[in-house]
């Protein structure tokens, strides 16, 4: 197999332009197959960036505003790269390390990203934030929406996990500086529309989340919203179907994928295996015909 860097860098162009508009394409075909709806194709305009070409695949009128198209834009960077130790990230180098072909490294770094703990992430969140509107009179009172917030963290609302997702990060304490770029670009598109309301909610629960932690689970560590808190919110706005809140992200981290994979073949010369330790009890051996 070929393994040139030419080679790498044509494949990695190949998939990085293509895989967005086979994302809008599959979208519609869904929509047709599973949905019973009515599906419907654009010609590809050469004159629009990924993002503005991604909205103009998904509306039927095919119409966008610059400033939506900036945002989405600004989105997928955001998205683009996030180090080496993230769950598909990590995939795609481990894939990488055994020699393996490209399209088999992004492919598992997609399979990971599917995973709910990982790129299904902020599904959680706008299930969660709708979980709210519907059980909260008035999103605008915080005793209201603190309330609430409480009967989550104490396991009896939601999905009874405890957890307020969006909140907290395995990095970032004290702020997730991918957040606060989006909160204040999505605070601008959001004034003096319909989804100034729920916008002004997701700031209150990120204020009033780790007041309530600390209260309820006596823990004053540090907390901050996380990327995914804003995320599905900015899609929403953008008119972008939750169907493609994940492979939105797998789209937008393609880039940060095959530079990894880049500096695992130029600088990782062994195979990633790591170290592994049995913790279970020793247990004495019985006979097949004993069991």
């Amino acid at each position: 197999e070929n393994r040139s860097p030419e080679y790498e860098m044509a494949t990695a162009i190949s998939i990085i332009s293509k895989l967005p508009y086979i994302m809008t394409l599959a979208y519609q075909v869904k929509k047709r197959t599973f949905d019973n709806k009515t599906m419907f194709l654009h010609p590809l305009d050469p004159k629009h960036t990924t993002a503005e070409m991604i909205l103009a695949a998904i509306r039927p009128d095919r119409k966008f505003t610059d400033e939506e198209a900036k945002l989405l834009d600004l989105l997928m960077m955001l998205h683009a790269e996030h180090g080496g130790g993230n769950n598909s990230t990590f995939s795609c180098r481990v894939l990488t390390s055994s020699g393996t072909d490209p399209y088999s490294a992004y492919s598992a770094a997609i399979g990971s990203l599917k995973g709910p703990k990982h790129g299904g992430a902020n599904l959680k969140v706008s299930a969660m934030h709708e979980c709210i509107k519907e059980n909260v009179a008035d999103w605008g009172d915080e005793g209201q929406v603190a309330d609430f917030l409480t009967k989550i963290l104490n396991k009896e609302a939601f999905d009874k996990s405890g957890l307020i997702y969006g909140m907290g990060h395995a990095v970032y304490t004290l702020s997730d500086p991918r957040a606060v770029i989006l909160k204040e670009n999505a605070r601008k598109m959001a004034e003096g529309t319909e989804f100034e309301k729920e916008y002004k909610l997701l700031e209150m629960i990120e204020r009033l989340t780790p007041e309530l932690f600390l209260k309820i689970k006596g823990s004053d560590k540090a907390m901050c919203a996380n990327v995914d808190m804003y995320s599905g919110f900015v899609y929403r706005m953008l008119g972008i179907p939750q169907d493609l809140f994940t492979p939105m992200f797998a789209v937008s981290r393609m880039p940060g994928w095959c530079a990894h994979r880049f500096e695992e073949l130029v600088t990782g010369k062994r195979i990633i295996r790591p170290a592994y330790k049995a913790v279970a009890k020793e247990r004495t051996y019985t006979p097949l015909n004993e069991r």
